[in-house]
């Protein structure tokens, strides 16, 4: 899925390119052919095809996934499940409310998660609320 993202903006972006550089015809004509123009134009062959594949693409190719129960866990050993189950999307956040950053993840232990364990999208973010070892959820 990512791979098509990265296609589509790599289209995207070849588009926006050719669009720059045609931007250097002479447009002195008092009326332009707006239908030729339409049809022949390189950026809208390019864009059409890239954005119907990752709209269409990206639904028929959704792929699931079985999110576990992290709840009660290290958090470093909550990133390594969720992303051993395919979720990388993950964000930590502090429990207690302070809105402390968890840098050392192994002296954390998660207190909640969301979305809650079962099967979801894998590109569903991820969020693991953890306080620190010594406290309590």
């Amino acid at each position: 899925m990512r791979t098509r993202i990265i296609a589509a903006a790599l289209a995207a972006a070849a588009a926006l390119a050719l669009t720059a550089c045609e931007g250097t015809e002479d447009t002195s004509s008092s009326t332009p052919d707006t239908a030729t123009e339409a049809s022949n134009s390189p950026a809208k062959q390019e864009e059409t095809p890239a954005e119907s594949d990752t709209d269409t693409g990206a639904a028929d190719t959704a792929e699931t996934g079985t999110l576990p129960n992290l709840v009660g866990q290290d958090l470093q050993a909550a990133q390594d499940a969720a992303q051993a189950a395919g979720f990388y999307a993950l964000d930590d956040q502090d429990a207690s409310g302070q809105g402390r950053l968890q840098v050392m993840d192994r002296n954390w232990t998660v207190c909640s998660q969301e979305p809650t364990a079962g099967t979801h999208p894998t590109d569903t973010p991820v969020t693991l609320y953890a306080v620190k070892d010594t406290e309590s959820c």
